[in-house]
C-alpha cells in the first residue's frame, strides 16, 4: 500500500476535521451569552472569560489545521482541548442520565475527532500545506 501523504488527501482530511472548529468557535462567539450560561451550568470558572479562550482556541486552531500551519502542534492543542470538553459537558451528562441519548453521540463523535486529530499530530499536514512549504528542500 503507497504513502498518501504527498497527494491531496491529507488536505480533504483537514478541511474535513477543521471545519468542526472554526464553526464552532463561531457558534461560541455568535450565541455568547447563551453559550456563556450552558458553560456555566458546567460549573466552569470565569465562564465569560473560558468561553472567549474556548472560542478563540478552536477558531486559531481550526484555521492552523486548515492551512496546515504548526498543524502537529495545533492537533495536539485541540486534542488536549478536547478532553475536558468532552469529559464535562458530554460524557459526565451522559453518565447522569440528563440527555443521555444526545450527549452519548457528541461523546462518540469527540472520541472519532480526538482520533482524527491523533492522526494529524502524529503524521503531520502533508504536501498541500504552510508546513510543507516551509519545510527545508533538501
Amino acid at each position: 500500500m503507497s504513502n498518501s501523504s504527498g497527494s491531496v488527501v491529507p488536505l480533504l482530511g483537514r478541511i474535513l476535521i477543521s471545519q468542526v472548529f472554526i464553526i464552532s468557535g463561531i457558534v461560541k462567539v455568535t450565541n455568547y451569552s447563551v453559550m456563556t450560561a450552558a458553560v456555566a451550568s458546567a460549573h466552569i470558572p470565569f465562564p465569560s472569560f473560558s468561553l472567549g479562550c474556548a472560542a478563540a482556541l478552536e477558531i486559531l486552531g481550526g484555521i492552523a489545521i486548515l492551512t496546515g500551519f504548526h498543524t502537529k502542534l495545533a492537533a495536539w492543542i485541540l486534542f488536549l482541548f478536547l478532553i475536558p470538553t468532552t469529559i464535562l459537558f458530554h460524557l459526565l451528562p451522559a453518565i447522569h442520565g440528563m440527555d443521555s441519548q444526545n450527549n452519548g453521540g457528541h461523546l462518540l463523535k469527540n472520541l472519532a475527532i480526538m482520533g482524527g486529530l491523533l492522526i494529524v499530530a502524529s503524521f503531520g499536514a502533508g504536501a498541500c500545506s504552510i508546513d510543507s512549504a516551509r519545510a527545508p528542500k533538501s
